[in-house]
């Protein structure tokens, strides 16, 4: 019989860095990516739709890639080389928060702009516009 307990410390450090690191790419990008696409839903502006069009086909983009484009950013041949951070948590972090950006700049995107169709005539009325003014 197998004693494995005494590999369970590492595990879990493991697991407990694997959740650290997700969740702080989920918070980094959802810090940039719940106003980037609040503001996409609500503003018009000439290129917006080759905007919306880029971010949704990011939605696709494969873990891989993402992972290659920060290994050569970072390997000692690449331009951010210097900085010595590849395979660290913040890079990571980073490497996952690209991956999540596109998903919820979308769905935000997505539900503000169906918000603001249903329920334009009562913010109107209200005397909100795309961007309200304090009286």
């Amino acid at each position: 019989m197998v004693d494995d307990r005494a590999g369970r410390p590492q595990l879990i450090e493991i697991a407990a860095l694997s959740l650290q690191v997700s969740l702080a790419a989920v918070v980094i990008a959802a810090l940039l990516a719940l106003p980037s696409g609040a503001a996409l839903g609500l503003t018009r502006f000439p290129g917006r739709h080759a905007v919306v069009v880029v971010i949704n086909a990011l939605l696709g983009l494969p873990a891989v890639v993402v992972g290659l484009a920060v290994y050569l950013l970072l390997s000692r041949a690449g331009p951010l080389g210097d900085l010595g951070i590849l395979f660290t948590p913040p890079v990571m972090v980073i490497a996952q928060a690209v991956l999540v950006f596109p998903l919820i700049a979308a769905l935000a995107r997505q539900a503000v702009e169906d918000a603001w169709r249903e329920y334009a005539e009562q913010l109107h009325s209200l005397g909100a516009g795309p961007v309200a003014s304090s009286p």
